[in-house]
């Protein structure tokens, strides 16, 4: 018990806590295992929303975590300290029971609605079949786990992620300085007035905030098909939603934001010191495109590729695997299909399942090597897969679920642009390199020879390089002396429109090529285009560097297995563009590696400057880290041993505001006693979901109370 005496009043903070029991090895996949791979299957077949399934993810790890750990002497339940006693004679069985029911009651509430629900939900009851139990089950392992679950639903229903149907139109009263929707091929301009010569940039356009965009047919990355016309905001309610490990003092803040937002483009006469980190950003996307058909060859073995340092591309790569000590071997490929390949394996992960479910398939992947070791943190004893993957569960998608509160907090703060409307609108304006030169204007895009280039009478004349712009719009050639004085980029034109299905493998390529820079595409399908939320930051780059912190902790290596782990993408097997030429396999030898290659990837896609990637590797790592932090004081007992920090502040009127740091999930109530032996609640006991708590008590000076905090995980 600590005590701390304030203002001639003691405030006793006291702790109770049960705990764990160890279980045999199953004979097959464990039971969360199958529990999990049940819900990336039905991720799948759902609308893509990483913040959304990364929460279904962590509350069902929740639930199965907790239903482990309340046949454990040590563990502590995150929401549910629920022990059993006595133990039954087969553990094994009756965890596997209550991991099920528990498993079972989240996810047919979180799915019981939506797109393909009814096969969903045919899938959860065939699973629990296949497994033996039945949803009426009503023995006592069956009972607890039904009420785990549902403590989980009953928790969340306070956690700030509001239950919205998709869409949720992205209005005025989400951003006062809402951007008109941008027309990407000129299909829906609504009557919107436009830029001259641009049918993509609505007049008024800031180029500082996010766009949505104007859609005349969509369809998710999976293939499922949307409402058209203008984009909605997925993810808005993230500011708000309660994170497992991030604190904040101000609730209407990020929860984390180092770098203070975005870099800003000069306009409308408003200067930005950070004018020429936007441009550098935009310009660096240009580049990426460039490479999209790019022939050289380059090394993409972790020989060269990887081991850099948090929050940029500047390693050189492993002068030999840390594990074997052997070198690496070459893995030379065509700069044009790696490019490509990077953009789509990373976009949904190469099954759909949003970033942070293909964060939970490489740690599947992970626990099936042959060269894993399963000790919890790479020390102690080797764990069993039941209780390897639980706590692998737990912790990773605690992580990746931060990630997300991290990641959409700052996007529904600061409403960062994305690419499409930063290079559209710069070259939309001109140049801003060659003040000499008609075009020139202060807000326009860099030059860069190759990439980036004004339209002359001698480039444009007959057999110049400017003698014919490709025509977004129409799917057609223009004359280039038509343009004088325009900004053209070599970029990917868009999908060839006989690569119409979606998702389909592509039949036909698109070759990067002259176009007017007010007309950019990003590498993507015609009919999804961009995410239908702000840039900043990458999601995909907070997720990721998130998950690889969780893994290197609960591995004790920042390694795969062996120091190697690959995928292979066949020849001919892309969605958005035919390609890669070859067969490329990606390798990385470390999660880190894996990590920087989903930021870098979306580079490549068009959809994040490299500010995007870089500040938000940096953000996931600090949440992945907080969040294994937590985690593991709960596997290990040492939640209980927190000290709530108790203060007092004594107001003019003589009450008193008693307050202390709670810790989320765990149920407390205040007590006061006159003379420390007779104690009073002073509140009901209650389940807190914030870190800072406080009671305010009436009572008029000069009567003297003893306080004291009754706190349980």
């Amino acid at each position: 018990m600590n005590w701390l005496s304030l203002t001639a009043k003691v405030y006793l903070v006291a702790l109770f806590f049960c705990g764990n029991a160890y279980a045999s090895e199953p004979a097959s996949q464990s039971v969360a295992r199958q529990w999990n791979e049940q819900l990336l299957s039905s991720i799948r077949l759902s609308i893509p929303n990483p913040p959304s399934h990364a929460r279904n993810l962590f509350h069902t790890s929740t639930a199965m975590y907790d239903a482990w750990a309340s046949y454990d002497l040590v563990a502590i339940g995150y929401l549910c300290n629920d022990k059993v006693s006595p133990l039954p004679s087969n553990i094994e069985a009756a965890r596997n029971e209550a991991i099920s029911h528990a498993a079972y009651r989240v996810l047919t509430a979180r799915f019981s609605s939506g797109q393909n629900s009814a096969q969903i939900l045919a899938g959860f009851d065939s699973r629990m079949t296949s497994l033996g139990y039945s949803p009426s089950d009503s023995t006592a392992p069956a009972l607890l786990g039904k009420r785990l679950g549902q403590a989980v639903l009953d928790w969340s229903n306070a956690d700030g992620f509001a239950k919205i149907s998709y869409p949720l139109a992205y209005t005025a009263n989400i951003n006062p300085n809402l951007n008109q929707p941008l027309s990407v091929y000129g299909e829906n301009l609504n009557g919107i007035p436009n830029m001259p010569l641009g049918f993509g940039i609505p007049t008024g356009t800031d180029p500082n905030l996010w766009q949505p965009l104007d859609l005349k047919t969509s369809v998710a990355q999976n293939g499922i098909p949307l409402p058209g016309g203008p984009q909605s905001f997925l993810g808005v309610q993230s500011l708000a939603t309660t994170p497992f490990s991030l604190t904040r003092t101000d609730p209407l803040k990020p929860w984390l934001d180092p770098f203070g937002g975005p870099s800003r483009l000069s306009h409308g006469g408003v200067t930005s010191p950070t004018d020429a980190a936007y441009k550098d950003g935009a310009l660096g996307v240009l580049i990426a495109s460039s490479q999209l058909n790019d022939p050289s060859l380059m090394n993409i073995s972790p020989a060269v590729v990887g081991n850099n340092p948090l929050g940029n591309d500047y390693g050189t790569g492993y002068a030999e695997n840390p594990i074997t000590h052997n070198p690496f071997a070459a893995n030379i490929v065509k700069v044009g299909d790696y490019t490509r390949v990077l953009a789509e394996f990373w976009a949904d992960g190469p099954n759909s399942e949003t970033p942070p479910g293909h964060w939970h398939e490489l740690a599947n992947e992970v626990a099936d090597d042959p060269a894993i070791v399963k000790r919890i943190g790479g020390t102690g004893p080797v764990v069993n897969d039941l209780e390897w993957d639980v706590k692998v569960y737990f912790a990773l998608s605690a992580a990746t679920h931060d990630a997300a509160c991290a990641a959409w907090a700052l996007k529904r703060y600061y409403s960062g642009p994305r690419p499409i409307t930063m290079i559209r609108y710069m070259g939309s304006k001109g140049q801003c390199t060659d003040s000499d030169v008609a075009s020139y204007d202060p807000e326009g895009l860099p030059l860069l020879a190759g990439v980036v280039e004004n339209i002359t009478a001698s480039t444009s004349s007959p057999g110049g390089r400017h003698e014919n712009i490709w025509d977004v719009a129409t799917g057609t050639s223009r004359l280039g002396s038509n343009f004088i004085n325009q900004i053209v980029v070599m970029s990917w034109p868009g999908e060839d429109p006989r690569n119409a299905s979606a998702p389909s493998i592509a039949s036909y390529q698109s070759s990067v090529r002259w176009m007017l820079a007010r007309d950019w595409l990003p590498f993507q399908r015609k009919t999804f285009n961009t995410p239908a939320f702000p840039g900043y930051v990458s999601g995909h780059s907070t997720f990721s560097r998130a998950a690889a912190e969780a893994l290197t902790l609960i591995t004790g290596s920042p390694y795969f297995p062996g120091g190697f782990h690959h995928h292979t993408v066949a020849a001919n097997s892309l969605q958005i563009d035919k390609g890669p030429s070859a067969a490329v396999d990606l390798q990385w030898c470390s999660f880190y590696d894996a990590a920087d290659q989903a930021g870098q990837s979306r580079r490549y896609g068009g959809i994040h400057p490299r500010e995007d990637d870089w500040h938000g590797r940096y953000i996931g790592s600090i949440a992945g880290k907080s969040a294994y932090a937590l985690a593991q004081k709960y596997w290990t007992g040492e939640i209980a041993k927190t000290n709530l920090r108790p203060t007092l502040t004594m107001t003019p009127a003589g009450n008193a505001t008693f307050s202390w740091s709670g810790v989320r999930g765990c149920f407390q109530k205040v007590q006061y006693s006159s003379n420390l032996v007779d104690w009073f609640d002073a509140s009901a006991q209650s389940q807190t979901y914030d870190t800072v708590c406080s009671f305010t008590d009436a009572a008029p000076e000069p009567v003297k109370r003893f306080y004291r905090v009754l706190w349980s995980p």
